[in-house]
């Protein structure tokens, strides 16, 4: 494989940079091939359910399609724990790092925040503040994430339900991540 010249960033040469953004081309463009295979990973993730934490997803995405979500918002609900594995206490971050680019902000917020949220369904169980998320009632985003919560979250363990499989996604995934529309110039 061909390489670049230096050993430090500051002696890099156009022609070292023009060779980085041919690689970085196809590997964004590889991204949801990744994303899929984090799903898949979830298979395994996190045991004690009744569902695996990819049924979960799957049925979050399902349950949002059904009620006519628009395709951010289907994505979003589908990828919304692939931070499980890796971020066990922050995976609502991961999660929505991950989605910044290619989702609306209201949607990462969303994201980054469900886990706080969904302590109200359980908190007062293991000893949490159920109401944690009463810190963020200012939040424009607040009433949106109590409802993902409500709707797409807190009720998609259900062994029973009528889930679409990941396969019915995989289009959809493809064309949110298509293009960074959200993301900012340069690095956000």
């Amino acid at each position: 494989m061909e390489t670049v010249s230096f050993t430090a960033m500051a002696d890099g040469t156009q022609e070292d940079y023009a060779l980085l953004k041919k690689h970085e081309d196809g590997f964004v463009a590889a991204l949801p091939d990744r994303l899929l295979e984090a799903l898949d990973a979830l298979r395994s993730s996190l045991g004690g359910y009744r569902i695996t934490r990819l049924e979960h997803s799957l049925q979050a995405a399902t349950r949002a399609e059904r009620d006519g979500r628009d395709e951010e918002y289907v994505v979003a609900a589908l990828l919304h724990d692939i931070g499980d594995d890796l971020a066990p206490y922050t995976h609502g971050e991961l999660a929505a790092a991950v989605l910044k680019p290619y989702v609306r902000p209201e949607l990462t917020w969303v994201v980054k925040h469900h886990g706080v949220f969904q302590l109200f369904y359980y908190g007062h169980h293991v000893g949490a503040d159920r109401n944690a998320r009463d810190r963020f009632r200012d939040s424009p985003h607040f009433d949106a994430c109590a409802e993902f919560c409500e709707k797409y979250d807190q009720n998609c363990f259900d062994p029973d339900y009528d889930t679409l499989p990941v396969e019915h996604f995989e289009p959809v995934l493809r064309r949110v991540v298509a293009a960074p529309r959200y993301l900012q110039e340069g690095i956000s």
